[in-house]
């Protein structure tokens, strides 16, 4: 029998714990590269693959052969080499790839422990690659447990409690760092996902007046101050002039290359300028000038407050009722691994039943048919189930254990 060939379950790509934004953002994903590399994928012949793109971190979930075709597939739609990436990515699995993302979807491997926005992001991207027919009934499974799991320790735990998010620290900065933050004037650039947490964190947790929000895209900004009353919307074509009067500048442009750049900027202007966005989007060569200060994600992730401790202390919480979540998917994860063996032990017993019950019966007068098949198929379910236990306990590949029930029954 030809052995097939050995695929494994892989979860590559980096993140926060090793690359700092720069890196991070030569790695980053665009929306319409994500769409590309999964369709070069579907092209390739990739059993399962999605692609989850974060401020915190990039990375590819899916089979391979081995590693270095994700890690190729990966390089070719970033910016990034493979020679960075050696460097500083992180590569998990079969088991430890399925631990990783119910960490990722769990909040317990986020740059600020807890943070749930990587839930509906984990989501999407799982929506997208499904729309996109780059999954299968594994990730299908697997992606189902991982937000069940993330669910209960949200309910269960209070490793999300308080407000904590790159969103809010950007705010907490803000009121940290500068004593007279409720009259400064603050310009926020870009209104997604990011921009639009941090535009409400604004008006919950300060009583600045004087906040001025600017979209590329006109409407979008138009219908959220409709809502936010207290944010005067302003028109892109006056970026420039609105960061001439602003002191505070929050990017959240999600761009693939940078939006702000010394050439919004007067050399004598001081301004404090917080970037959200991943790749970053406020071009480095700003603190040239005096009176800039940038701050990255990075940056703002350091910011801590009780909160964290408590959620700190319920990690371990949170770990047991991965684990549980884990353990039904592995029992689903092994009964079909190996269906296949336990489907030709059946059918080789029940042919052996079938042919012995044909045999008894010309041969014994009045044969109880029906009794004989009620013991006979009680044997045949405690072989199989002793023979699951053996497979699970010595850990035999299906391809060995199917070779074995083929030479004890054909012979």
């Amino acid at each position: 029998m030809q052995e097939k060939k050995q695929i494994h379950f892989y979860n590559i790509g980096v993140s926060y714990k090793k690359a700092d934004a720069t890196i991070r953002g030569k790695f980053s994903l665009s929306i319409e590269n994500q769409i590309a590399l999964l369709n070069t994928a579907k092209e390739r012949g990739f059993e399962g693959v999605f692609v989850l793109s974060t401020c915190n971190r990039t990375e590819i979930t899916g089979f391979a052969e081995r590693p270095c075709q994700l890690i190729e597939l990966f390089c070719e739609f970033t910016e990034g080499s493979i020679q960075e990436f050696a460097k500083y990515s992180n590569i998990y699995k079969n088991d430890e790839a399925i631990s990783q993302l119910y960490r990722v979807g769990t909040g317990l491997e986020s740059q600020i422990l807890g943070d749930y926005e990587i839930v509906g992001q984990l989501r999407q991207a799982f929506k997208q690659a499904k729309n996109l027919k780059t999954t299968n009934t594994y990730l299908e499974r697997l992606m189902n447990s991982v937000l069940q799991a993330s669910k209960h320790v949200k309910n269960l735990t209070k490793i999300s409690s308080g407000t904590t998010s790159v969103s809010y620290a950007a705010v907490q900065y803000i009121i940290k760092n500068l004593p007279d933050y409720e009259t400064k004037k603050i310009l926020v650039f870009g209104l997604g996902k990011m921009g639009i947490h941090t535009c409400k964190n604004l008006t919950e947790y300060t009583n600045n007046n004087a906040v001025c929000l600017i979209n590329r895209t006109d409407e979008k900004a138009a219908d959220f101050v409709k809502e936010y009353k207290s944010i005067r919307k302003a028109a892109f074509e006056n970026l420039s002039v609105e960061i001439e009067n602003a002191d505070v500048l929050i990017v959240s442009t999600g761009a693939e290359k940078p939006t702000i750049t010394k050439n919004h900027l007067s050399e004598n202007k001081e301004i404090l300028i917080l970037d959200l966005s991943m790749p970053e989007n406020v071009s480095l060569d700003v603190i040239d000038y005096k009176g800039v200060t940038l701050v990255n994600v990075d940056e703002l992730s350091k910011i801590t407050d009780e909160t964290l401790a408590i959620r700190q202390q319920e990690i371990p919480l949170a770990e047991s009722i991965i684990e549980t979540h884990k353990k039904e998917f592995n029992d689903w994860q092994n009964h079909r691994k190996y269906s296949p063996a336990i489907t030709a032990l059946k059918n080789s017993l029940e042919n052996i039943k079938n042919d012995e019950i044909n045999f008894q019966r010309k041969k014994i007068p009045n044969f109880d048919e029906h009794q004989a098949e009620i013991i006979s198929s009680r044997i045949i379910q405690k072989i199989t189930t002793q023979f699951v236990k053996h497979l699970k306990d010595e850990e035999i590949s299906i391809s060995q254990s199917l070779e074995v029930i083929h030479k004890v029954f054909q012979s």
